[in-house]
């Protein structure tokens, strides 16, 4: 009976998911994004990313609320792609492991839509934002949380996260906004996920990630108030 009940027991990583061998979801996120780039380049780079890239205007005056996470899955060149694609496949099977595909996915996808957020809420609204670097920005917080958490040598992630903070702020054309949005929020997802009570874990990652979601909420209609009251006195719509 000792070894039936054993043997039932699924052993769960430090946030509760399952062990993973392979990082399938960093391999698909990968192919997704080449895939979508191809798509790009035969649509037109700009073109595309005028349609679907984070644009506030778009956003707050055209209602196209999906701009928030879909700008995330494009890039603006193929050194733009390149890069970020490169990162994901150095950093994303290592937290992958820690997190279990479904949270490390979670993760992902909240880190752009962090990312996208504070690009919307803090840019110029005429501003056209593309690219994973949110989402790639909120792995390399999320590295460092987890390695605390683990005690692993983060000391490589943190001067890679240093060196890439500072070309965001010194390089032209750089979305360090949505840079730092999504390093904020992958953080903030990454500790509710590795610091939450093994008792009721999953209720309180739940409510975690609920709150990080509200906070993304209330800058998001707060940065569309703000829009729509400026544009208000002079008509603007984007109504066929």
């Amino acid at each position: 009976m000792v070894g039936a009940a054993s043997e039932s027991v699924t052993p769960t990583t430090v946030a509760g998911g399952q062990y993973i061998s392979k990082p399938r979801v960093t391999y698909a996120l990968i192919g997704l994004n080449v895939a979508l780039f191809l798509l790009q380049y035969l649509g037109g780079i700009n073109e595309v990313a005028g349609d679907w890239g984070m644009w506030p205007v778009g956003i707050a005056v055209g209602g196209e609320w999906w701009r928030l996470l879909t700008g995330a899955f494009l890039h603006g060149s193929l050194l733009h792609i390149a890069f970020n694609m490169y990162v994901l496949f150095a950093l994303g099977p290592t937290l992958e492991r820690v997190l279990g595909h479904g949270r490390y996915l979670m993760l992902y996808v909240l880190a752009s839509l962090g990312g996208g957020v504070a690009s919307y809420a803090f840019s110029d609204m005429r501003t056209v934002s593309v690219g994973a670097s949110g989402a790639i920005f909120g792995l390399m917080g999320a590295l460092i949380i987890a390695g605390r958490r683990l005690r692993y040598d983060i000391k490589q992630v943190v001067i890679l996260l240093g060196i890439n903070v500072v070309i965001g702020f010194l390089a032209p054309g750089v979305d360090w906004r949505a840079h730092l949005g999504g390093l904020v929020t992958g953080a903030a997802v990454a500790a509710v996920f590795v610091y939450a009570p093994r008792v009721h874990r999953n209720l309180w990652q739940t409510l975690g990630v609920l709150g990080i979601l509200g906070v993304l909420i209330v800058a998001t209609t707060w940065r569309t108030a703000q829009i729509m009251e400026f544009v208000a006195p002079f008509g603007v719509t984007l109504n066929a």
